[in-house]
């Protein structure tokens, strides 16, 4: 498992150039992958764990305000709102200066956290969700126990995650251009070489899609669900809390 402290390090020293380099070698498909796993998420208050610069968490809080409306009345569900957490002080500072500029202020914040010693109240959430980073979780399982702790009864956890297509000649491209082009193109877009290093190796080393739904289940989850999107380059996972 990853080190933490390294990791926070890693994020900080990448944050600036984080969201350019994401759309740039994804050709901007991974907008896309965050829409179609917006139709799982429920209810009005959301964690966003591992948060980053923001994107998720934006595109959520405009997805409630579609479903909920712009005006707050206390202890009904028009009240809702989207918690981001995430252990990079660099990440979050990019991730507020977004959401100012989404005028998502009051709605969205931004705040310290470790995935698997979680600050929040049991149960307080409805859904909690994660976009490519549960591989540099440095304990899954601890993780997804304090997941499970925050989410209300019925409540689901929604996570997006890098994959490595199945079909040889789709796979074999896909490991090129992830293992030598990327690097490449991280490499000269940041000062941090390594970095770019690391995250196609995270990528390669996560668990196979059977093996990690099985580790969701274990955990506690029920219904899990998994669905590759884009030929396998981006894997979506639906895990229920016990109502």
């Amino acid at each position: 498992m990853p080190d933490k402290e390294k990791i926070q390090e890693m994020f900080d020293s990448i944050a600036p150039e984080y969201d350019a380099f994401n759309h740039l070698t994804s050709l901007g498909i991974d907008r896309t992958w965050r829409k179609k796993a917006l139709k799982y998420v429920r209810g009005p208050k959301v964690l966003d764990i591992a948060c980053g610069t923001g994107d998720f968490s934006i595109t959520i809080a405009r997805h409630l305000s579609r479903r909920y409306g712009n005006s707050p009345v206390s202890g009904t569900e028009d009240d809702w709102s989207v918690t981001g957490a995430d252990i990079s002080a660099g990440m979050l500072e990019r991730m507020r200066e977004k959401v100012a500029a989404a005028g998502l202020e009051g709605r969205v914040s931004a705040e310290t956290g470790d995935c698997c010693d979680l600050h929040y109240s049991s149960g307080r959430f409805d859904s909690v969700t994660v976009a490519f980073g549960v591989r540099n979780f440095e304990d899954r399982a601890q993780a997804l126990q304090e997941i499970l702790r925050v989410l209300k009864p019925g409540g689901r956890f929604v996570m997006l995650e890098l994959g490595v297509p199945k079909g040889r000649v789709t796979g074999g491209i896909f490991k090129f251009y992830f293992t030598r082009i990327m690097p490449l193109v991280g490499g000269k877009m940041s000062r941090n070489r390594e970095a770019y290093r690391y995250l196609p190796a995270s990528v390669l080393n996560f668990p196979e899609p059977g093996e990690w739904t099985a580790f969701m289940e274990k955990a506690g989850f029920r219904k899990v669900i998994h669905r590759p999107l884009t030929l396998g380059i981006c894997r979506l996972y639906v895990g229920e809390k016990k109502g």
